[in-house]
């Protein structure tokens, strides 16, 4: 076999050209490092972390657990995970410094933060989907590698065993693009795997010593690679987004080593220094992005700091603040604190200070809040002693029958109580009911002292016995709550039952609620006649305090929507959660309109 008069040059020699390229640029398509651009942008990633909130992290770690490569982002979300549970700590540390500052002994306190279990459950759910996400690898580097290596012995028959009349331009063409897209194999694998494939690739070229044509279309098809290369990279001066251009720079790179090698002599080291002269300039207008980022974070600093300030002017407050302010300046300062936390970096020599001058004047105002509240309810304490004294004074005197002293006496106890102020919440129901109680038992006892000839308990027993029966005898059918209506207006209209007899009251309201519920009506909806006084102001109280539990209950149910990252209506896992709210509302719109009613006396 004659030798060619010029010596074909292997992969190897071909790829010399390239030696000089840095060594951030990408090795080859299957090997497992990751491209610079995208270590460029994890990085990116990483540093906007910093500013993210609590429900922000978690919600970026909700949205990579539920990617189907989740283990395939372990360092975004070890960085999440980190930031949380500092955010958690942080949190906590300030709830703590407020309990000790309360006066309450640093020991006592325990406070387990409302989103350690979610996060908990994010991690739990997270290790379970990186060990599959290993083992999927580790059955995609196994199949990988066989078919890598029939590659490999694809190409080693081609130049030891081929057939007469084998088009050899389009099987190794063929075959050099199953290579470029099969699969990664573990880097232990890698090394010899790439090495042996490289190998009988020169042993194949050399065998092509004899077909000096097949070799001119190579270098052609390669060189014309090459030159949409270098178009490109022309086009990529001229891209307003320095970072974007950076990126697409390295993938030029990539496919420079990877898709245009071999070329013919002669134009191997022109074109190489023309690639590269346009990537040094691309690579030189890394100055401008660093001056976008500095005029951005400049930027940053400027509102940063003026937030800073408005806290800083809230936590000073007026001259004399009530609750209505502070209620107001709690929501600015929410507002204004997701602003912040949402904010990119700022210069990193002031970054700091500036999160520490946040932190000290957000924890200021808090305890300025703190201080208002803590006065607030000592006053509201100096109102709940008043009225146990009023409480007190009526007991004492619910069971005279000093008519003319008692009964002036009841008339200015009520007054004085609508004049003291709020009491604590958790005890304004129960200081109400007792006051009442004493103030009831002795206007009860005044009437029925004056008024015994004109009662006939055991005739009222008889009547509520006949309507109790009636009322059990009623089902679901049409018409069905007009009676109910009638017979509880009947009721209500039927005075006192021997003391003996009392039970009936109680049985009568336990069946009144099963017929209401066979019958899907609250008792708030039934239009009562013959009311008194007492009795109408009596269910006008009941249904404010079912309202405001009722708004209560919806604030909560709206409120933990929030813990999801998705919280429309279009995600399926909350529409259950959004019907429960639309028929409390509904239910609540209803009690209104009843509350309504009664005020205005139409609801009898």
């Amino acid at each position: 076999m004659n030798q060619p008069e010029q010596e074909l040059g292997s992969p190897t020699e071909e790829s010399k050209s390239s030696d000089n390229l840095e060594k951030s640029e990408i090795h080859t398509a299957a090997s497992d490092k990751k491209p610079e651009s995208h270590q460029n942008r994890h990085e990116d990633e990483l540093e906007s972390i910093d500013s993210l909130s609590l429900a922000e992290v978690l919600a970026a770690m909700e949205t990579i657990v539920n990617k189907e490569d989740a283990g395939a982002h372990f360092r975004k979300f070890n960085q999440l995970k980190e930031q949380a549970n500092h955010l958690i700590h942080d949190q906590t540390e300030d709830l703590k410094n407020k309990f000790v500052a309360a006066g309450n002994p640093v020991e006592l306190f325990s406070n387990q933060h409302p989103s350690q279990a979610k996060l908990s459950g994010i991690l739990h759910i997270y290790r379970e989907k990186n060990d599959e996400y290993h083992k999927k690898q580790e059955e995609n580097h196994h199949k990988n590698l066989e078919h890598r290596q029939s590659i490999i012995d694809s190409l080693k028959n081609l130049y030891t065993n081929t057939e007469a009349g084998t088009n050899l331009f389009k099987a190794i063409r063929e075959i050099k693009e199953d290579w470029k897209n099969a699969g990664q194999v573990a880097k232990s694998e890698f090394k010899l795997l790439n090495n042996n494939y490289f190998h009988h690739l020169n042993q194949f070229y050399q065998m092509l010593d004899m077909n000096k044509e097949y070799m001119e279309q190579e270098f052609a098809h390669n060189l014309e690679k090459r030159q949409h290369i270098i178009e490109r990279a022309k086009e990529l001066q001229l891209e307003p987004s320095v970072q974007k251009a950076l990126n697409e720079l390295q993938y030029l790179h990539k496919l420079w080593k990877e898709e245009a090698e071999p070329v013919a002599e002669e134009f191997r080291e022109k074109t190489w220094d023309e690639f590269k002269e346009i990537s040094n300039k691309i690579h030189d207008r890394k100055s401008e992005l660093t001056e976008q980022i500095e005029k951005e974070q400049a930027e940053n600093l400027i509102r940063k700091n003026e937030i800073i300030e408005e806290i800083k002017k809230m936590a000073g407050g007026e001259k004399e603040t009530n609750h209505n302010y502070w209620q107001n300046s709690i929501k600015k300062v929410e507002a204004l604190r997701t602003e912040f936390l949402r904010l990119g970096n700022v210069p990193r020599k002031v970054s700091n200070q500036n999160w520490n001058d946040f932190k000290d004047h957000l924890r200021n105002f808090n305890v300025k809040k703190n201080e208002f509240y803590k006065g607030l309810k000592n006053s509201q304490q100096t109102n709940l002693d008043e009225k146990l004294n009023l409480i007190q004074t009526a007991k004492d005197n619910m069971l005279s029958e000093d008519w003319e002293t008692i009964v002036p006496l009841f008339k200015k106890l009520q007054e004085d109580w609508k004049k003291v102020g709020h009491v604590p919440r958790s005890m304004t129901n129960k200081v109400w009911d007792d006051f009442r109680e004493a103030c009831n038992t002795f206007f009860n006892n005044y009437r029925e002292k004056n008024n015994t000839a004109n009662d006939n308990w055991k005739e009222n027993f008889k009547n509520k016995k006949q309507l109790l029966d009636e009322l059990k005898e009623i089902g679901d059918e049409e018409g069905s709550v007009e009676k109910i209506e009638q017979i509880k207006s009947k009721w209500n209209s039927i005075g006192k039952v021997p003391r003996e007899k009392i039970n009936i009251n109680t049985e009568f309201n336990k069946t009144l609620r099963d017929k209401l519920k066979l019958n899907k009506i609250h008792e708030y909806d039934l239009r009562e006649e013959g009311l008194s006084e007492d009795q109408v102001t009596d269910k006008a109280r009941k249904i404010k305090n079912q309202i405001a539990d009722l708004e209560a209950e919806i604030v909560k149910m709206e409120n933990n929507l929030g813990f999801f990252s998705n919280s429309s209506r279009d995600n399926p896992l909350l529409k259950e959660t959004f019907q429960k709210i639309d028929d409390k509302k509904s239910q609540l719109e209803s009690m209104k309109q009843s509350l309504h009613s009664i005020l205005i006396g139409d609801n009898q």
